[in-house]
């Protein structure tokens, strides 16, 4: 029986790129379940960007972690004891569990997983935030039509390759941009794009004009910065840009706004921030729809895991930065 739970804290409010000395891996009793209480056994942890916005001090929409706090994460795992008359041992959830081998739950926010219709694994993936996020920034902020040219930046990650799919599902014609040709290849291929752009290698605004020659109706970003910059070069008239995520700005220490901002008058578009915690109650709906394009086989969800232990988190959240991974980045947790 195992009695020590490891746990990942966060020692020190990173400056630039999280270092090893702002983390601090410490060891608990694994918790006891009171009464309306019930204990995970927490077997794979979600991977994200907005976590390193997480760690900064200040208001955001989501309070920060404190120094010396767990790491937040959301997390899947299998419940091991139970006093809640909601949840039983045996049973497979996510919530926001953290960076921790066992936690502690009294339910709230917490999800019980059909495993007979999706991997667990899915529902950090396509049925998890990310396919939330795709689904609710394309189809209510974005107002996708079938017909509109979309363009996706970081569009081999989590939500980004889940958004190109869902708005190739709805007719639109859909040009991903990634870093890299393994990348490029993997979004044509595997993920249906109808066109892909390297950042790396390729002119932006050139291979914007060339794969976007109409303007762009939608464009999803994921990362900002630069790339963010080069689209509001080429916007249709009327389009609609959904403020997701800024990777390339994460680690920076000032932010770069857009500089060509003004491309939004002369379109007559709109920049709206989007988060998926909004939605929460239209995830039922949203994750039933998901759940049938995977049936179907109209949806690829995929899954970059990297199996370790806690202690490997501070790398594995790393690869995120490095650009390293394809699809949902997952942190498979060794019990041993």
């Amino acid at each position: 029986m195992i009695s020590v739970n490891r746990q990942v804290r966060l020692a020190a409010r990173p400056s630039g790129l999280p270092k090893a000395s702002d983390w601090e891996v410490t060891s608990e009793p694994v918790p006891t379940a009171g009464p309306g209480q019930f204990v995970v056994a927490v077997s794979h942890l979600s991977i994200d960007p907005a976590m390193r916005g997480w760690m900064n001090a200040g208001a955001s929409y989501i309070p920060p972690v404190e120094v010396g706090a767990v790491m937040r994460a959301g997390a899947i795992g299998h419940v091991t004891a139970s006093g809640h008359p909601g949840f039983a041992a045996g049973d497979d959830v996510y919530g926001a569990f953290g960076v921790q081998e066992y936690a502690l739950s009294g339910g709230e926010g917490v999800i019980k997983l059909d495993t007979a219709l999706a991997e667990p694994t899915t529902y950090l993936g396509a049925l998890g935030m990310t396919g939330l996020t795709a689904y609710f920034a394309l189809l209510d902020v974005g107002r996708i039509r079938e017909g509109d040219t979309v363009v996706i930046s970081g569009a081999a990650g989590a939500v980004g390759s889940v958004a190109g799919q869902i708005a190739k599902l709805k007719g639109c014609r859909v040009i991903g941009i990634a870093g890299g040709q393994d990348k490029c290849g993997t979004l044509l291929d595997e993920f249906g794009f109808d066109a892909a752009i390297d950042y790396k290698s390729e002119n932006l605004r050139t291979a914007l004009r060339e794969h976007a020659p109409g303007g762009v109706d939608v464009y999803f970003d994921n990362v900002g910065g630069d790339v963010l910059d080069a689209v509001l070069t080429r916007l249709a008239r009327g389009a609609r840009i959904i403020i997701c995520g800024a990777v390339s700005q994460y680690n920076a220490g000032h932010v770069q706004g857009p500089a060509n901002y003004l491309s939004l008058l002369v379109a007559r578009a709109s920049m709206t921030g989007m988060l998926v915690f909004d939605y929460q109650d239209r995830y039922p709906q949203a994750m039933a729809e998901l759940a049938q394009w995977l049936r179907d086989g109209q949806l690829v969800s995929r899954e970059h895991i990297v199996h370790g232990s806690v202690t490997d988190f501070p790398d594995v959240l790393m690869m995120l930065f490095a650009g390293e991974n394809t699809g949902k980045l997952i942190l498979a947790l060794d019990h041993s």
